[in-house]
């Protein structure tokens, strides 16, 4: 079987280069997909569709086309990694953990100690919590062989 991750999260650091290395290294069979990790493209995936003055609207239309994109690789994964960084609010990143909870997936966080308590419900519900990327290369390995 080849397992479908889906790792979703902060785009500032190389969390999943880290965790697409090690399971290269490993031999794991796994597939890693994601939503759009480039923000300008992110934010300009409903721009086609017309120019909006507000930018709640330009918002708006973009996550509804991203949605298109997210939707589809949640439903697919197997299991998802869910990155929250300290630097930045990853409302997404707790959106999707929250869907991949709804759709019974199974799902491992990444994150700091330093930010237990705001992701206490997100934390709540995944399998795993680890706080660099090898442990979840660890995981996956134990997941996908048994070992």
């Amino acid at each position: 079987m080849i397992w479908t991750v889906y790792l979703s999260g902060e785009i500032h650091t190389d969390w999943r280069e880290r965790i697409q290395a090690g399971c290269a290294e490993l031999e794991l069979p796994v597939e890693f997909v994601s939503p759009n990790t480039d923000h300008d493209s992110s934010d300009a995936a409903g721009d086609h569709l017309g120019t909006e003055e507000n930018p709640f609207w330009r918002d708006h239309k973009s996550s509804k086309v991203n949605a298109i994109r997210t939707k589809n690789l949640i439903e697919s994964a197997n299991i998802g990694v869910v990155r929250f960084g300290s630097q930045y609010k990853q409302w997404n990143a707790a959106f999707d953990a929250g869907y991949l909870a709804a759709l019974d997936t199974p799902y491992i966080t990444l994150h700091d100690a330093d930010i237990i308590h705001p992701l206490k419900e997100v934390d709540a519900a995944a399998m795993a919590w680890a706080q660099e990327p090898e442990q979840v290369v660890e995981i996956l390995r134990y997941v996908t062989q048994g070992k």
